[in-house]
């Protein structure tokens, strides 16, 4: 029969033996993992091909265009003109 302080001494003596199975680096390779993904995941939402859809700067001439008109800077002849403009002169553009 193992006594209780055997049972402890032969429990520390495994944890701090540098080749036993006790805890140690197991925790980090499951962070590593996750850090990876979540890297993954940021860089495609920053960096991916749909961003451009999301973030693009010609809808941003024609959404100031509309504000100046809300606010009553420019009439309803020269919203239509510019906007008529900013829409031909998109480049890129494949019709």
């Amino acid at each position: 029969m193992i006594s209780t302080s055997t049972a402890a001494a032969t429990s520390a003596t495994v944890l701090a033996h540098p080749g036993s199975d006790g805890p140690g680096w197991w925790i980090v390779f499951p962070i590593f993992w996750l850090a990876f993904f979540v890297f993954v995941v940021v860089m495609a939402l920053r960096f991916g091909p749909w961003r451009r859809r999301w973030h693009d700067p010609r809808s941003g001439g024609e959404s100031r265009l509309a504000e100046r008109y809300a606010a009553g800077e420019i009439d309803a002849d020269e919203y239509r003109s510019r906007l008529a403009v900013l829409r031909e002169a998109r480049p890129g553009d494949r019709r």
